[in-house]
């Protein structure tokens, strides 16, 4: 599946440019209407999602003339507040956000504002958004909704079970979950639910106990799409073929949907998130702007519609 054929594959080909990954980015650019700025952007790990969400941030910012200051917390919460604090001493004019998980952002929003520096969240907010300066952020409950309506019209109403692969405990992963939990159907029952950690060969151990246990399981859901194809492998070791549905909407999950590995994943792009983080931050600080929180799209893809897909990430 290329960007070319996705919907808004060309669009953000248009407006982005390329990004690099390096951990600090020190360079001002030179683009028309250099704002000047610099940002501190405080990434929560390491997964594909991560990455790209990175790439976008730093593309957009220095379309947008302002430089990027990176740090990984490497969902570590204290290591979250230490990168808060650094970015604080760089005096940076703004803060983007990627939090480990929601209690940790009480910490951050309170350093912050006690700096006077403004704070911009992606993916997930806390409750009393009063002391921020705005978010993109992701439906996650909403896209477990959408994992759990496909099992639903899939299952057509038969006794079925269904496992849960989640993230690492806290944000992300628990409104997925909660999402994708309370919508199925009475007659979908969850017989495990276990932490892959967003990892490949734990969501692959977890799947083969899982499967060990619950030798009749027909659906999995998985929160994200690498840990998905950990467990693909390990139901297919065991010859059993359960259908799994998942996150993200990257070119490698959406090739399995495609040819059948995946029976559907939830679209929510990285790249769409970081774009939209740098250009609502620049237009909130230059208050033309008071759209304080924005939701990135969401889209359960199956094998009917592909083509629909926003493009995930950036080429690096």
């Amino acid at each position: 599946m290329t960007s070319s054929l996705r919907v808004l594959g060309s669009l953000l080909a248009t407006t982005l440019c390329a990004a690099s990954l390096s951990a600090c980015s020190g360079e001002t650019a030179d683009a028309s209407g250099d704002t000047g700025r610099t940002f501190g952007f405080v990434n929560g790990g390491t997964t594909e999602f991560h990455t790209c969400l990175q790439r976008a941030v730093e593309a957009e910012a220095k379309t947008a003339g302002a430089t990027v200051i990176a740090a990984n917390s490497k969902q570590d919460p204290g290591t979250e507040l230490s990168n808060i604090e650094d970015m604080i001493s760089r005096s940076v004019d703004a803060l983007i956000v990627q939090t480990v998980n929601v209690d940790a952002l009480k910490n951050d929003i309170t350093k912050a504002k006690g700096a006077n520096i403004p704070i911009f969240l992606t993916s997930v907010i806390t409750s009393d958004t009063s002391d921020i300066l705005g978010a993109v952020v992701v439906d996650l409950v909403g896209v477990g909704k959408l994992d759990a309506g496909f099992i639903a019209q899939d299952a057509a109403g038969a006794q079925v079970e269904a496992g849960v692969i989640a993230g690492a405990p806290g944000a992300a992963s628990d409104k997925l979950v909660k999402g994708f939990t309370e919508a199925l159907p009475a007659t979908v029952t969850v017989v495990a639910n276990q932490p892959g950690m967003f990892n490949r060969a734990k969501a692959q151990d977890v799947a083969e106990n899982m499967i060990q246990a619950h030798p009749n399981l027909k659906y999995a859901f998985v929160a994200n799409e690498d840990m998905a194809f950990g467990a693909l492998q390990a139901f297919q070791a065991a010859g059993k073929d359960v259908k799994i549905v998942t996150v993200n909407g990257t070119d490698d999950g959406l090739a399995a949907v495609k040819d059948g590995r995946f029976a559907a994943t939830v679209a929510n792009s990285a790249t769409v998130t970081g774009q939209l983080a740098v250009r609502n931050t620049i237009s909130l600080l230059d208050k033309k702007s008071n759209e304080k929180i924005t939701n990135t799209p969401i889209k359960l893809i199956t094998k009917d519609n592909l083509g629909e897909a926003p493009q995930y990430c950036l080429e690096g």
